[in-house]
């Protein structure tokens, strides 16, 4: 089959998405909001310089940054919005002081009328934009200056020691004196007061702010800009047009599929697969990945926990030794790390497997990567709680330290070291394909796709490196996507459809033809929103406009693939039916069903859920993201890792029946749990703290006096249901993993299925 066609289109794809992406990248960077040499009060008075605001930056990353609250939206979701929180008290303070000054009275005092004199003024003065390029100063009135002075003292007061303020750091999970050094406490002040300005002065020549009027704050003037309703009315349409298109295509070529039929053959090709040492090597991996989950869940159980008891679990006292801030971090960062774990020890099995040879060396340099996860786990993990914990230099915390970025948090260092093991894990998996790759047979295609996915894999997580120690928060952000979005979201997910492809055409179940036809295809349509859908992220992240309308555009696209979801699952169930030797597999194929399922509730639905600007402009950082991020993160990726998991386990014992019962319980209390903790508790409160965003600012939706409302704190206690059975699934499956090695999981007879081999499978 000529496969040309296909070929050019993934390629035009991927060349001219890039091409936006690096050139409105550049717009990023050419628009970010300044950050001034100097920030001065109209009498000459300096307020801060520009180093204040750099180190104060470094300050926010060093105790956990988005680990804490958020800047901007993105971050955690115990503390608040630290820019909105800045806003709401700096324009509060102003008001008061001018209702004192001009009628002797507090501003609430006052009758409607004088009220909104006042906060005309107040507006008028915060969004006029001071900053001259020339000598890159920005001048506040002596006013603004005092409610600066005021506003940081609060701030100073909270992430220090004053135990005025210790019932307010328990809410938001902020341990006692989080940030020790007083000079560290006033350059983090100076941050966090830029980032605010950014979200409050308009652009030049511009009646929107940097931020397009993010957070939603009538009292100083935010409110959705109209672009911000026509996109998101745009995005609607793009997505019924483009299920339209995809359902129209997918009509067209039932029959197609019909020609392309494939029987699936009568024996179990893998039985007579003997493995490697270099495949045989993969078992610690996936003894790692066990035990990094259930290290992930138990730093999840105690970061949900910090929700509802913000200075300890279940009593002990615990926000002095792991604060919220490094739970969350460990949290998140594990979850990386065993996903991609399973999914490499993935690559390194199926490579053997493929092409039928063992490259000299090719143990001990599994072997090798081995030892060099372990150090960058372990290593990482130290870092980030030497850092959390003030403990290191700014320069230092940077490098072995605590970064600050939402799944980048791993210091530069072991950031280094991570890229130079996904380059080891490329090199492994290209010298043992590289026979199949020199054959000239209709493998090729497949076999390049899922080389060509490698190498993205490899190259990509390089965008970590694009962002320095006081690079600008907007192109930090930028850079940052690149490596969540499309690293994670992008081309480990090609990775996986080829994986998947690569496993069922291997065990007879799909046709080469069909299979290479189905990725080809799928990828380019899924990369054709992907790339440039990044932009979604950043809608509020201080980018120019037209960063919205692509982003709109484009992440509408992304989730059109999705709504076919539901024919992959089902023709992932029937091939679990196809023969009796498959029922050997069964497991393995319901953990990609439940993938696909997943990717339908949790990339699709929940996805655009907050996609559309409109959306987003009140949703963003808010428990809506959480849900996103837990059905798509989990749901997706780590079912994947899962299932790649048992898949390679099954070829690792594949001459002994395993206790399928134990990996069912595992199965459906995993999904099930996951479900609940989303369905009784993160998305009400989300919709929840939705509703108040609209009708009262997003400063309230993430307010303490919101968030420990009756009915907010019994829903995040809802969550105990949904997580306890997640985790018991999880304890599960980690049971019948160690199962294999002890003999538990398995019985000693051989499967029945595979006593007699026939030639031909010895042959293949």
């Amino acid at each position: 089959m000529n496969y040309k066609k296909l070929w050019i289109g993934l390629g035009l794809v991927i060349v001219l998405s890039f091409l936006v992406l690096g050139y409105f990248g550049t717009e990023i960077y050419r628009k970010a909001p300044p950050v001034p040499e100097k920030v001065i009060s109209t009498d000459g008075t300096v307020i801060f310089t520009k180093e204040d605001i750099q180190n104060g930056q470094n300050v926010w990353q060093s105790m956990g940054g988005q680990e804490m609250g958020t800047v901007w939206g993105h971050g955690a979701y115990i503390a608040p919005d630290w820019t909105a929180d800045w806003i709401h008290r700096e324009a509060l303070w102003i008001l008061n002081d001018r209702a004192q000054k001009k009628y002797g009275k507090k501003f609430d005092d006052l009758s409607s009328p004088y009220q909104a004199e006042l906060k005309e003024s107040m507006k008028d003065e915060l969004r006029k934009n001071t900053y001259d390029a020339a000598s890159g100063t920005i001048t506040l009135s002596s006013e603004t200056a005092e409610a600066v002075s005021n506003v940081g003292k609060h701030f100073t007061s909270l992430f220090s020691g004053d135990p005025a303020l210790d019932h307010l750091r328990e809410i938001y999970a902020i341990p006692k004196n989080a940030v020790k050094d007083p000079q560290r406490l006033a350059e983090l002040n100076a941050f966090f007061w830029w980032a605010s300005w950014a979200c409050i002065t308009n652009r030049p020549e511009s009646d929107i702010t940097y931020t397009s009027n993010w957070p939603a704050d009538e009292l100083v003037g935010n409110k959705p800009a109209g672009m911000v309703v026509v996109w998101s009315v745009i995005s609607f349409v793009l997505l019924l047009g483009g299920i339209g298109a995809l359902a129209w295509y997918y009509a067209a070529s039932k029959r197609k599929r019909e020609e392309d039929h494939h029987e699936a053959p009568e024996w179990d090709p893998l039985l007579a697969l003997q493995p490697t040492p270099s495949m045989k090597a993969t078992l610690k991996y996936f003894w790692i990945v066990g035990a990094l989950v259930v290290a992930q869940v138990l730093f999840g159980a105690i970061t949900a926990h910090y929700g509802v008891e913000g200075a300890g679990f279940y009593g002990i006292k615990i926000s002095e030794i792991i604060p919220y801030s490094l739970t969350r971090t460990w949290h998140q960062q594990l979850g990386i790390f065993w996903i991609a774990t399973a999914w490499l020890a993935t690559g390194i099995f199926i490579a053997p497997a493929v092409s039928g040879y063992e490259p000299k060396y090719q143990k001990g340099l599994v072997n090798f990567l081995f030892i060099a996860l372990i150090i960058i786990v372990g290593g990482s993990m130290v870092g980030e709680y030497l850092g959390v914990h003030q403990l290191l230099s700014f320069k230092t915390n940077f490098w072995f330290g605590h970064q600050g970025y939402e799944y980048v948090d791993l210091g530069r260092f072991w950031q280094s070291f991570l890229l130079v093991g996904l380059f080891l894990w490329l090199f492994i998996m290209i010298r043992a394909m590289k026979p199949a790759l020199q054959k000239k047979d209709e493998n090729k295609h497949l076999l390049g796709l899922f080389i060509i996915s490698s190498i993205a894999i490899a190259v990509f997580y390089a965008a970590g490196f694009m962002w320095g120690q006081h690079t600008n928060l907007a192109i930090a952000e930028y850079w940052r996507w690149w490596v969540v979005h499309l690293w994670v979201e992008g081309f480990f997910e090609v990775f996986a459809t080829v994986a998947i492809a690569f496993l069922f055409t291997r065990m007879g179940l799909l046709g080469i033809r069909s299979a290479t036809t189905a990725v080809l295809f799928s990828t380019s349509i899924f990369l054709s929103g992907g790339i440039i859908g990044t932009f979604h992220h950043l809608y509020f992240t201080g980018t120019p406009t037209s960063v919205m309308a692509l982003g709109a555009t484009f992440s509408a696209l992304e989730v059109v693939p999705l709504v076919l979801i539901g024919f992959e699952a089902y023709e992932n169930l029937t091939l679990s039916r196809a023969r009796k030797w498959v029922t050997s597999y069964k497991w393995p194929i319901y953990f990609f069903i439940a993938v696909a399922f997943w990717n339908l509730v949790g990339a699709g639905l929940f996805g655009f859920l907050i996609n559309p600007p409109i959306a987003l402009y009140y949703m963003q950082g808010l428990e809506t993201t959480p849900v996103h991020a837990h059905a798509a993160l989990f749901g997706v990726y780590g079912m994947l890792g899962l299932g790649f998991m048992l898949f390679c386990l099954r070829g690792l014992t594949q001459r002994y029946v395993w206790k399928t019962k134990i990996i069912g319980l595992a199965f459906w209390s995993i999904n099930i749990g996951l479900a609940l903790m989303i369905l009784i508790s993160i998305l009400p409160v989300g919709l929840m703290q939705t509703w108040a965003s609209v009708e009262k600012g997003y400063w309230y939706a993430r307010s303490a006096e919101f968030n420990q409302s009756p009915v907010v704190d019994t829903l995040r206690w809802l969550r105990v249901i949904g997580d306890t059975i997640f985790a018991f699934g999880i304890l599960v499956m980690g049971y019948f993993v160690v199962g294999l090695k002890t003999g538990w999981s398995i019985t000693k007879e051989r499967d029945m299925v595979g006593q007699e081999i026939p030639e031909a499978a010895k042959q293949n």
